[in-house]
This record gives structure tokens, C-alpha cells and sequence, in this order.
């Protein structure tokens, strides 16, 4: 029960981010050489690893957020398998000031995600025949760092 009588929310009050859902926006694997790719191999494949955040609002303290994992094992005709995961999810953010939303949204967020689309991957590139790829854990911060510079960049050109 409450006792604010209709006053406003506790300014002082903790920030919280609660997960609202979580789904597979988008998710596709490929493995465009089998059964011949599942041979073995000479060497080691060169596995390339892409990752992206999108953020949007959707409501006045919710926002969705997109963890893009795009991969590839292999070179060319040699590609082993190929994937591209969008896993997102609904996050509600409450007592954040407009300073802290940026960060929470790119590095919070996907920070919470991370797991769940590392075992997905993981488990269709072990469907796929091959032994499960587990993606190392990633800096999200250093990734919005990255992408601060580059949108500070690109301002400064126009």
C-alpha cells in the first residue's frame, strides 16, 4: 500500500532496469558447403565476428534493444557456416537520469542478452554439424566507447 496520496515518485529512489521480454528478432544459419564442410579440416578456419547494438524508445521508460551477432567460419568457397542473430528485448527503465540512459540502453542492456544469444549460436553451429562456437565475452563498453568517437567524428565532418 501506499502513502504518497497521488504525489510523485520518490526522486531519490534507486535506478532499475527491469527485463520486460526477451525474443529472437531474427536469426538465420547457413552452411552453404555440406556435406563437404563437415570433413575435416587441415587447419583451423578463420572465424569473423561481428557485433552491433541498436536502441530505440518505445515508451516513456521503455526501450527495445537489439543485440546483432553476424559470423562466419571459413573464407569464400571454403565458408563453413555463416550465421546472423538479432536477439532483442524490452527493457523498462525507471528513476535514470537522461545522462545514464545512453549508457544503460548500450551496455546494460545487450550485457544482459549476451548469454542467451552466445547459446544460441553456439547451438546451431552444433546443429549445423561442427563443434559449438562459444563467442568470448564482450566489452560492451569499450564498443560504446567506440561508437561515441565515431558519432563525435562524424558530427565534426558535417
Amino acid at each position: 500500500m501506499s502513502d504518497t496520496n497521488g504525489a510523485q515518485p520518490d526522486t531519490n529512489a534507486a535506478p532499475q532496469l527491469n527485463v520486460m521480454v526477451q525474443y529472437t528478432k531474427d536469426f538465420s544459419f547457413e552452411n552453404p558447403n555440406a556435406p563437404r564442410s563437415l570433413t575435416p579440416q587441415e587447419k583451423a578456419p578463420n572465424i569473423a565476428i561481428q557485433v552491433n547494438v541498436n536502441g530505440r524508445q518505445l515508451a516513456e521508460a521503455d526501450f527495445e534493444v537489439e543485440l546483432i551477432l553476424e559470423g562466419s567460419a571459413g573464407e569464400g568457397a571454403d565458408t563453413l557456416f555463416k550465421f546472423e542473430l538479432t536477439y532483442a528485448g524490452v527493457f523498462r527503465l525507471s528513476n535514470v537520469s537522461q545522462e545514464n540512459l545512453p549508457p544503460m540502453i548500450m551496455i546494460e542492456c545487450p550485457r544482459l542478452l549476451f548469454p542467451f544469444a552466445r547459446q544460441m549460436v553456439a547451438d546451431a553451429v552444433r546443429n549445423g554439424g561442427f563443434p559449438p562456437l562459444f563467442i568470448d565475452p564482450i566489452d560492451f563498453v569499450a564498443l560504446y566507447r567506440q561508437r561515441m568517437a565515431a558519432d563525435a567524428a562524424n558530427q565534426v565532418k558535417m
